[in-house]
């Protein structure tokens, strides 16, 4: 189901997934039940969704993600987080990776993981080479496919910039456009696959706990959307304006993304709409990530 020309091309990794992808974080919460968790990861195969991410920290998503793909593994593109909170290592050592690694394998009841983040290390164990070296091993014994880096700002630069990885994940949204003024062009050139986190900014329009609110009723007045509603504006901004290669969209519920599939099938927003975008986060230069 999904729409045509919304296929791409993970930078040089020889991988391709859907535009859309599912953050697995919310399979982790305890309120999901098992009966939920399958059907989220149904609707999601039966929409053409093709890459899932998840990580060490979300819960028991690994672990239902294992189950509920036995039988269809081959059908997506599986990406999982190491780095920390592995018994019998220290968080953010080579044998805490090596062994992130081995678990994720087992609970993910697969023999290769096709991205495998660092998990928003610092720049600090970024540059000590460790962590870094670790993940290579895995991926030279062909435990992992790709090597990737999930974060921001310096770390995030960094990670673009010395060669160690073949993708990155970061926060792309209207409400944080940060990093598509250095890190992402510089990652595309370098051939990276980029995959966007937090693409709707967790939905700031919802309600004034949203980390985003204050961001948003700034680009509320300031932008002009016309008829295109929130959600909708969200979603085409950094599905298509963003320079990501894959956006994941973090639900519980499988009619929202089901609805998040057909918007994203609507394509690019008009320029005006973009450029606005753009002009309002220029003018306001917020901090990359809260």
């Amino acid at each position: 189901m999904v729409a045509h020309g919304l296929i791409r091309e993970l930078g040089t990794t020889g991988l391709r997934a859907g535009r859309i992808g599912l953050g697995a974080g919310p399979l982790g919460l305890d309120e999901l039940d098992e009966r939920d968790a399958d059907r989220l990861i149904g609707t999601a195969l039966d929409l053409g969704i093709d890459l899932v991410d998840t990580a060490r920290s979300y819960g028991c998503s690994e672990e239902r993600l294992g189950r509920h793909l036995e039988g269809r593994r081959d059908r997506v593109v599986l990406s999982t987080k190491v780095g920390y909170d592995v018994p019998g290592t220290t968080d953010w050592t080579g044998p805490c990776i090596e062994a992130g690694v081995d678990r994720a394998l087992r609970v993910l009841r697969t023999d290769r993981i096709d991205i495998v983040h660092l998990h928003s290390c610092s720049l600090e164990i970024l540059e000590r080479g460790e962590v870094i070296a670790a993940l290579d091993r895995a991926r030279a014994a062909g435990k992992v496919r790709v090597a990737a880096y999930s974060g921001d700002n310096e770390a995030l630069a960094y990670a673009v910039a010395c060669g160690a990885f073949g993708a990155i994940q970061c926060s792309l949204s209207l409400c944080d456009q940060a990093a598509t003024e250095r890190a992402v062009p510089a990652a595309r050139e370098a051939g990276l696959g980029v995959i966007a986190k937090r693409p709707l900014a967790n939905a700031p329009w919802r309600g004034s706990d949203s980390p985003y609110a204050e961001r948003w009723a700034v680009l509320a007045r300031e932008v002009d959307a016309g008829e295109l509603g929130p959600h909708e504006l969200a979603l085409r901004f950094a599905v298509f304006s963003m320079g990501a290669d894959v956006s994941l969209i973090g639900t519980r519920s499988s009619e929202h993304l089901r609805e998040t599939v057909q918007v994203a099938a609507r394509g690019p927003l008009p320029d005006t709409v973009v450029t606005q975008l753009r002009a309002a986060w220029c003018r306001h230069r917020w901090p990359g990530v809260i």
